[in-house]
């Protein structure tokens, strides 16, 4: 009985010790060890909180880093006269204060349809398309330069007037008129930027362009690349251009196109579409960062006309191989004639 007993005693005693006879807490869900998957509301939290910060991303990013495309000129628009004014760079305006007469009453750009005729502008593509069946680029970026003589040819460069074909191809009439439109074209820069005409001198380099898609063989041919006219060109003030053919007919890409940085990061494209016979117009300085778009099919044709106000870094006008042959030729009509003059009048 007494054994019995003690067994008895023995098993309530073991059963005392054990967790038996308290009630065991259940494990939480939200132990360390992570055992269990959020709850249904934690993950809405979760959710909200990513869209929110995509959300921060995207704004900052859209404010801090912006480009805008603004045209400055269609092909389809007859431009009288556009313009936008700047602010001039401080480096420019510092260097062109020295040059009295030359000073504009504000830096920036402008576009015109009526400056120069289509009808001139016919006759220069001639010129230039006979210039350039002497020579052109390999690399899809051809210049003719009349008052140096530079050619392309391949990956070099020829003086056209050793050519004798240049005889041939470039006439009184190509010769008459280029010299014509240069006028033109240097009293519209004076007259925009409120200049004194005398003050604004023709400057190196000023030559026809002619541009394809082809794969660019030497630095040359890369003409897309942003850049700064007067930082290229230390002797240019103000810079323009006259369009030879159509954007969208006689070639695709090639548009020119002005950058203006507002701020670090924001940028605003500002786009000019070549058509024939347009003039642009623009100081030379940092405040017209500029490229001009890859050509993608066709050929674009151009004459960039440069001024300076520096009367040391003007160019006369270009001495054409035919000149001489004129020039005695009417000497001796001048003979002919009892020592008068009875030539041919020649624009300047």
């Amino acid at each position: 009985m007494s054994d019995g007993g003690g067994s008895v005693r023995q098993r309530k005693k073991s059963s005392g010790d054990g967790t038996g006879s308290r009630p065991r807490k259940p494990k939480s869900t939200t132990s360390s060890g992570g055992s269990s998957s959020p709850s249904t509301a934690q993950q809405h939290q979760m959710w909200a909180r990513i869209v929110l910060m995509v959300g921060i991303v995207a704004i900052v990013y859209f404010t801090t880093f912006r480009t805008r495309e603004k045209k400055f000129a269609t092909q389809r628009e007859v431009l009288e006269l556009r313009t936008q004014p700047l602010d001039c760079s401080r480096p420019y305006l510092e260097e062109i204060s020295k040059f009295a007469g030359c000073i504009p009453n504000r830096c920036g750009r402008f576009v015109s349809d009526k400056i120069v005729s289509p009808a001139e502008a016919g006759i220069l593509l001639d010129l230039a398309r006979a210039g350039f069946e002497l020579g052109q680029s390999s690399g899809g970026a051809s210049i003719l330069d009349l008052h140096s003589g530079a050619l392309s040819k391949g990956t070099q460069f020829v003086n056209v007037y050793r050519l004798p074909e240049a005889k041939r191809l470039f006439t009184n009439q190509h010769i008459n008129v280029y010299r014509h439109v240069k006028a033109k074209v240097q009293q519209a820069v004076a007259d925009h930027f409120r200049l004194s005409v005398d003050a604004l001198h023709l400057t190196h380099p000023t030559f026809f362009s002619r541009l394809t898609n082809a794969t660019a063989k030497t630095i040359h041919d890369e003409y897309w690349h942003e850049h700064v006219d007067k930082e290229t060109y230390s002797s240019f003030h103000f810079t323009t251009l006259l369009y030879l053919t159509d954007y969208g007919k006689d070639f695709t890409g090639g548009r020119f196109v002005f950058i203006d940085n507002e701020g670090k990061h924001n940028r605003t494209l500002v786009y000019i579409e070549p058509k024939r016979a347009r003039v642009s117009g623009f100081t030379s300085g940092a405040e017209n960062l500029h490229h001009v778009e890859q050509v993608t099919g066709g050929v674009r044709y151009a004459i960039t006309i440069s001024f300076t106000c520096d009367r040391e870094m003007a160019m006369a006008d270009p001495k054409f191989a035919l000149d001489d042959e004129e020039e005695e030729e009417e000497k001796e009509a001048a003979t002919e004639n009892g020592g008068t003059r009875e030539g041919r009048v020649r624009e300047p």
